[in-house]
């Protein structure tokens, strides 16, 4: 019996020595060399267990320690050993012949009750809580996003896409249902091999402007359908230090004001460096968000835990013919 453990860093079962994405429920491609453990104060590493390549730690007996502290560090070993065998029983049922993950199939978690993480057995390392308001967390890909004033964070997200967004809704013009009049999307680009920015968001702002004014995901056609575009702006920008692409499409639609779809394609900045897409979408109709937000937005994106790296929007950049 076992369950799916929740998306974060875990050892890699197809290359030892690394660090591999789960997203809740399969494996993707990204890989990092897996974070130095730091030793506390006061422990030193015990004897390594018989089978086992994992070291435990046990604390450091004052003046040479007897009686009370040899059963403690007994009992440290003891329940480090059951935690170690938990986790390599969970690496080899991801394992098929080969060494290579079979399909999707999970990390498991056993049902065996072990002890729960302590100094002695530092357990996997997942997704920080995102406790900023004023900014989104985009774990995966390395990045934070600035929420601008009157944008909100989406609850409910499908897949590892992180979403901003309007908070007031209204009734689509077209297809029964919900819109708002503001969105913006981060995730990794899949389905790709290609590194190269410009094209990347060149071949992204035609599924993006579909998604948002054409045909939702469920067959619906919130606006009536897609008339025509013009092309308003595109350019390379800087985004957190990297060199990205964007493109921007005015859409018309068969019902409503129609808005305003932005492609961002840059490299992350961490592990495999995978290719991140960030999506815009901006009614243009009374009381929708500025444009400059957009801008505002992809000026603010940094690495994770780098408050100083910035980008800019590229202004002097003339719209492509």
């Amino acid at each position: 019996m076992s369950m799916t453990p929740p998306p974060g860093w875990y050892p890699d079962p197809s290359t030892p020595g690394t660090e591999r994405w789960w997203d809740g429920s399969a494996w993707t491609e990204h890989r990092r060399a897996p974070a130095a453990p730091t030793v506390p104060v006061g422990y030193q590493p015990a004897e390594p267990q018989p089978g086992f390549a994992t070291t435990v730690m046990q604390p450091v007996p004052a003046g040479g320690g007897s009686g009370g502290n040899r059963a403690k560090t007994v009992a440290i070993c003891a329940a480090g050993a059951v935690l170690v065998a938990s986790i390599v029983t969970g690496v080899v049922v991801l394992q098929g012949d080969d060494g290579d993950p079979q399909g999707s199939t999970a990390p498991t978690t056993s049902a065996v009750e072990t002890p729960s993480p302590t100094e002695s057995s530092p357990a996997p390392e997942t997704s920080a809580p995102d406790e900023d308001p004023d900014t989104i967390v985009d774990q995966l890909n390395g990045i934070t996003l600035p929420v601008p004033t009157g944008w909100e964070k989406a609850e409910n997200t499908v897949g590892d896409e992180l979403t901003l967004q309007t908070p007031d809704t209204y009734d689509c013009p077209g297809d029964p249902g919900l819109c708002r009049q503001g969105k913006i999307t981060s995730s990794t680009a899949t389905g790709t091999d290609e590194r190269s920015p410009e094209k990347l968001a060149k071949k992204d702002i035609k599924d993006a402007v579909d998604a948002a004014y054409d045909e939702d995901s469920i067959g619906r056609e919130p606006f009536g359908g897609m008339t025509g575009h013009q092309q308003v702006k595109a350019g390379t920008v800087a985004v957190g230090g990297r060199s990205g692409y964007f493109v921007r499409w005015r859409v018309h639609t068969e019902k409503g004001p129609g808005g305003y779809v932005q492609s961002l394609a840059f490299p992350s900045s961490t592990g495999s460096e995978a290719m991140v897409i960030v999506r815009f979408t901006i009614d243009a109709a009374k009381g929708a968000p500025p444009l400059s937000d957009i801008d505002k937005v992809i000026k603010g994106i940094r690495p994770v835990g780098d408050s100083e790296t910035g980008g800019g929007v590229g202004n002097s950049v003339e719209p492509t013919p």
